[in-house]
């Protein structure tokens, strides 16, 4: 994972794209622990439709979590978010079943 950036204000406006390639959003925000002084989240908004459309309402964003962070550069590389929502829904079924 990336280290914190010097400057959290400069993560703002960039476009998130998983290891794939694939647009995920835009960072509007970013989440912050003041007590370790570091980068939690990435509030992003601009979602993908086809990513997020049956997750999310339509003007509503995410929040991904900074260990999710591969690269930070003009743009912000992180894993792969389709498998992430497939293993989260998983787990959601299970949890709701059990």
């Amino acid at each position: 994972m990336e280290p914190t950036p010097d400057e959290i204000t400069s993560l703002v406006g960039r476009e998130v794209y998983s290891n794939n390639g694939v647009f995920v959003g835009e960072v509007e925000d970013v989440r912050l622990d003041l007590d370790a002084e570091a980068v939690t989240g990435l509030a992003l908004a601009e979602l993908n439709g086809e990513l997020f459309r049956s997750r999310v309402q339509p003007g509503q964003g995410v929040i991904v979590p900074y260990r999710w962070v591969r690269a930070v550069g003009d743009v912000i590389l992180i894993n792969d978010v389709i498998e992430r929502l497939d293993v989260e829904s998983d787990e959601d079924v299970d949890e709701a079943v059990a």
